[in-house]
């Protein structure tokens, strides 16, 4: 008795005998201070440096624009090429491969430089912010956690509450429809409020979901600051928007993408955007000129630009929705709100842009005279578009190449920085073309709030943040850079970025690392890597190259990997979502499975099984993958099975040739891999064969939208229902047994030319 302090139990008081002899002791939890700023990081998703309106396009992005002209406009800020990765180094602080994150998160390699989700060694900002006393939200994409573990079995250590934030609305994957939604709230699967005919858009409901979660916070806790991270759907595809935006550009880009370029590129100039002897680069290969398109095809481009521009427009409004929500609640003066891209401008809508993306990653080229019959469609629900290389190229203006590459198009974005009690007015609408990294944020936060990031997390030694705080920046547009050398690599891709100079060399796939061509350009005299030096300065290209790989090894590059594409398919292994037997069962209800946690069903053999007792008039969805754009559906229908394989809304549909019997039942679809990836599927209904349709093209891979057993969650796979359309008898389970791996280069020589050819152009383009 009478011991002032027990370190095992952490009390600071005195235990005497009585009350009298003893004295309280309250512990407080930390606090950062009461002037100190909120933090908010708005990150948008595969947006060109060009494409903002400040950065020197013609999209309306009044909203971004007021917050540069009232802060800081960075113009020489760069990200990694690609969504997770650059993520990853955001909320660290670190290096994308030293966190785990070398390309997405979808899958991991057994390397340390591509665990699927970042590492417990690096703190994310979340995480640091919290235990200083912060409150942390967000909303929107967070593609860090394996998608394997993306579905209600979790685990969830790696969804957002599991690194650092109080509360997450979202989506896990790296893309999501805008009208229909995958949508998680916290650490739960959720049904999305409301339906396209509602008005309902996601970009929307984000912003609604952050200023509650603001309000809750502030309102009752209004000492307490707050991290708040909205990372938006948009810009990547598919690109949606509501009708009225999409009808405001109607025409708008009927002159094509040289003209738009040009004039971007001159706005840029005058607007110090760019220095003024920057010189546009040449077309991409496999841009056309736009004159050469014939009319289809330049109605096709016009409208897909015109869905990107009506899509980047919308989500400008919400961004302006969120500042004028803190306005109101007198918050937006002292909160460091920064706006920025993940990568550049998307390549993944081919040399014609798509009316489905996912037909890219299944390497089938649009066919651009179908397309424009269904022009009105592009933007809205029924629509999963992506535009073609010359848009892209266009919105990464004045650059070379796009996302997914480490060239200046890939990897040089917008960025802006707005804090009214931090900023001074004098300098305020100014611009500043020091080199600054996607690391270097993280640091420049810590330094502003006056955090320290810890050394030890959770009983994990930490690595050590990396990037380069370039808070001295910001009072001063003469200050020196911070970071003076900073490497890249993507796929293979690499470049390296020291002082004025740079190095990169853009890998192609199989090709040997050691003798591909490396470039060299003088970025001071040169923004656009336009004047290849490596022949005049093969010295000063060497020492950059033995630079690059000092830099690869520090930051845990190696091993040099140019995988991406084919690391997506499922890994049949034991405790896992993939069983060895490839034998799934599914006992609903159940939440919606993502789809690289739902059964391995693309472009493979199978049997899917449904066990059910019904009575009179009872029907409804068994089991669908996909949405209405490409999935795949089996459901009872007027006392019939029924399956539709949608292949980017050609449906091959096929109704039993005999009624399902009340009670009991064994329905079984049999779908089996042909030539070329053409297929078969067979009706079986208690045993008995019962029809079926041969099917052109087996899917290998749907959408991002996974599965759902006994309803179909999102929109409606088929056009035979409305989605939700639940079962409404007894569903007893779902079994998929599937057969074999998709076809290889043995099994199918045609197909596996054909897709080997097609890789290399897109992944590499």
């Amino acid at each position: 008795m009478g011991d002032t302090h027990d370190p095992q139990s952490g009390f600071g008081g005195k235990i005497g005998r009585t009350l009298a002899e003893s004295e309280a002791w309250f512990a407080e939890p930390p606090h950062p201070g009461s002037d100190a700023p909120n933090v908010v990081l708005v990150l948008l998703d595969d947006t060109g440096f060009a494409q903002l309106g400040c950065f020197g396009s013609d999209i309306d992005t009044p909203n971004i624009d007021a917050l540069a002209a009232n802060g800081l406009q960075f113009t020489n800020f760069h990200v990694t090429p690609l969504c997770s990765p650059t993520r990853a180094s955001l909320l660290t602080g670190r290096a994308q491969h030293a966190v785990g994150m070398r390309t997405l998160s979808n899958f991991r390699t057994g390397f340390p430089n591509q665990l699927g989700h970042v590492s417990n060694h690096a703190a994310t900002v979340a995480e640091v912010l919290g235990n200083a006393g912060y409150a942390t939200f967000c909303t929107g994409k967070w593609h860090l956690a394996p998608m394997e573990q993306g579905s209600a079995a979790g685990p969830f250590d790696q969804w957002p509450l599991g690194r650092g934030f109080d509360r997450f609305y979202g989506f896990l994957e790296g893309e999501t429809d805008q009208f229909h939604p995958d949508l998680v709230c916290d650490n739960h699967h959720i049904e999305p409020p409301g339906r396209p005919a509602d008005g309902y858009h996601l970009s929307e409901d984000l912003v609604d979901q952050l200023l509650r979660m603001i309000s809750d916070s502030t309102s009752v806790r209004p000492d307490r600051p707050f991290f708040a991270y909205l990372p938006f759907g948009a810009t990547h595809a598919p690109h949606q928007a509501p009708a009225s935006y999409l009808e405001k550009y109607r025409g708008r880009y009927d002159e094509g993408w040289d003209v738009v370029r040009e004039r971007w590129f001159r706005r840029q100039i005058d607007e110090g955007v760019i220095p003024a002897d920057t010189v546009l680069s040449p077309r991409n290969p496999g841009v056309e000129p736009w004159e050469d398109l014939s009319a289809n095809q330049k109605a096709f481009a016009a409208r897909l630009q015109e869905a990107f521009a009506a899509f980047l427009d919308h989500t400008d409004d919400q961004i302006g929705r969120l500042a004028e929500g803190l306005r109101e609640r007198d918050l937006l003066d002292n909160t460091i709100f920064i706006v920025l891209a993940d990568n550049g401008a998307s390549q993944e809508g081919g040399t014609t842009g798509v009316m489905h993306e996912m037909k890219y990653f299944n390497f089938i080229a649009e066919d651009v005279d179908a397309a424009v019959e269904r022009l009105d469609d592009i933007g809205g629900p029924h629509s999963h578009t992506n535009y073609p290389w010359g848009w892209a190229q266009c919105g990464n203006t004045p650059f070379r190449w796009y996302k997914q590459n480490t060239h200046e198009g890939g990897v040089h974005v917008p960025l802006v920085v707005h804090w009214p009690a931090g900023i001074d007015a004098a300098v305020a609408g100014t611009k500043r073309s020091q080199f600054v990294n996607v690391s270097d944020i993280v640091p420049t936060i810590y330094e502003l709030v006056g955090v320290t990031p810890p050394d030890v997390y959770r009983g994990l030694p930490q690595m050590a943040v990396t990037g380069h705080s370039f808070a001295s920046v910001l009072p001063d547009a003469a200050a020196p850079a911070t970071n003076t050398v900073q490497y890249f690599e993507m796929m293979g891709s690499r470049a390296l970025v020291a002082g004025e100079w740079k190095a990169v060399c853009r890998h192609n796939y199989g090709m040997d690392f050691d003798t591909e061509q490396w470039e060299l350009y003088h970025l001071a005299r040169d923004w656009s890597e336009t004047n290849d030096l490596a022949a005049v300065h093969p010295d000063k290209l060497a020492e950059l190259q033995d630079l690059w790989w000092r830099e690869a090894e520090s930051h845990g590059v190696l091993p040099m990997d140019d995988r991406l594409v084919e690391l997506f398919g499922a890994r049949f292994r034991a405790n896992s979502p993939h069983p060895p037997s490839m034998r799934y069962v599914y006992r609903p209800p159940m939440s919606p499975l993502p789809g690289q946690a739902a059964a391995a069903i693309g472009a493979r053999s199978f049997d899917l099984t449904g066990r059910v007792t019904r009575g009179p008039g009872d029907e409804g969805v068994l089991f669908a993958l996909g949405t209405e754009n490409s999935g795949f559906t089996i459901f009872v229908q007027g006392d019939r099975l029924v399956v539709d394989y949608n292949a980017f809304d050609d449906h091959a549909v096929a109704e039993s040739t005999v009624e399902i019997p009340h009670g009991p039942a064994v329905l079984t679809a049999r779908v089996r891999v042909g030539r070329a990836r053409a297929g078969r599927i067979d009706l079986v209904v208690n045993g008995e064969e019962a029809g079926g349709v041969d099917v052109p093209q087996l899917v290998f891979m749907f959408s991002s939208v996974g599965a759902s057993v006994g309803y179909d969650h999102g929109s409606p796979v088929s056009t035979r229902y409305d989605s939700p359309f639940p079962f409404s008898g007894t569903l007893h389970e779902v079994v998929v047994q599937v057969h074999d791996a998709p076809p290889s280069a043995e099994d199918d020589a045609e197909a596996a030319a054909r897709e080997a050819e097609a890789l290399a152009a897109m992944a590499r383009q």
